[in-house]
């Protein structure tokens, strides 16, 4: 009955969102759009630009793997990626394209379990981090005006969240903190503690990679700053006035930290609403003719179009896909009870 709960609710909130924004919007800007000649060539770009992106994040993963000298093919990487990253989308469930991931790869590698879940764990850290140093760049060197108390508070927060990450990332790079007492002592906090230990044990195996670690590092900035143009791109195609590109790489990678909510499938509501708030913030200038919520929505329908490769994988393999994603479940039912009886446990000591 929980779970049941749960899922409707990751359903019907964003939807509502959604529907929420789109009653917002004035009906003479809807009919201005549907009026408006659209820039078929612009958009045609903004989706090969996405395309192109979601794939260079699929070669990023492959690094990873390599990197660990785990046998592992460009093919196999791009299989379940995109299976993956339609699950982002369909998995309204406990199973998201992560976990979906992670639980393929660790089956096809049972001898190396640990070291294959570990790069989809780096996989989405370094990923994360990218996002916050790409936007960091934009605030930094792109002269954005903060006239609002608003987007201030977002530009502070930001570089304060990129500091902190660096903080933590020189930390994690001593020793004395993945395998000394401190290591110790947050891995065995309650609820948290668990999760920490894997971080932190994936981090032990790429410590010394620094090379590759780097080079990933940038090929994620790289995927962050392409999405940005891309959603520029579609800005322009469909309106007239837009924001700068340099004021997309704030209103963009903001907007997908939002949309990396857990709870969301894919973001669903959480972009949306971020994108409309921030093209309203962040331009020195306001969003122009530019209405948020329908970008946003013209770039979950080209995400969409992205995700359809993911059915083709789907419908050729449904048998073993079904399989890892009913063993993804029962892990994580089988990790969450683990986790309740260990805080119980430790609640009963004197």
């Amino acid at each position: 009955m929980k779970k049941t709960i749960i899922t409707l609710l990751k359903v019907l909130l964003p939807l509502a969102i959604i529907l929420w924004l789109l009653a917002s919007v004035n009906p003479q800007d809807l009919q201005h759009l549907r009026d408006r000649e659209k820039d078929w060539v612009t958009l045609g770009l903004a989706f090969a630009m996405a395309m192109l992106a979601v794939c260079l994040t699929f070669v990023r993963w492959y690094l990873l793997v390599r990197t660990l000298h785990i046998p592992f093919r460009l093919s196999d990487a791009f299989r379940l990626g995109f299976l993956g990253f339609l699950l982002n989308f369909v998995g309204v469930g406990s199973v998201g394209g992560d976990v979906f991931k992670a639980v393929f790869i660790a089956r096809e590698q049972s001898k190396r379990r640990a070291e294959a879940v570990a790069t989809v764990l780096v996989d989405r850290m370094i990923g994360l981090y990218a996002l916050l140093l790409v936007t960091s760049g934009a605030i930094l060197l792109g002269g954005i005006s903060k006239s609002t108390t608003a987007l201030a508070a977002i530009c502070n927060a930001t570089l304060l969240a990129t500091a902190f990450g660096a903080v933590c990332i020189m930390m994690v790079l001593v020793p004395g903190f993945t395998r000394g007492s401190l290591s110790e002592f947050v891995t065995g906090l309650p609820k948290v503690g668990h999760t920490i230990g894997r971080v932190i044990e994936s981090v032990r195996m790429f410590r010394n990679r620094y090379d590759v670690m780097s080079l990933i590092l940038a090929m994620s900035m790289v995927v962050h700053v392409m999405l940005a143009v891309s959603i520029f791109l579609i800005a322009r195609g469909l309106f007239g006035q837009t924001p700068t590109l340099g004021e997309h790489m704030i209103i963009v990678p903001l907007s997908n930290v939002a949309g990396a909510i857990p709870f969301m499938p894919g973001g669903l509501g959480t972009f949306e609403f971020a994108m409309e708030k921030l093209y309203v913030y962040v331009p020195a200038n306001g969003p122009g003719e530019v209405i948020g919520v329908l970008v946003a929505l013209a770039y979950r329908i080209v995400t969409i179009a992205i995700a359809a490769v993911g059915v083709v994988y789907y419908w050729t393999s449904r048998r073993e896909v079904r399989q890892v994603i009913s063993e993804a479940e029962h892990e994580r039912e089988e990790v969450s009870r683990k986790t309740s009886e260990l805080v119980l446990a430790r609640n009963s000591l004197p």
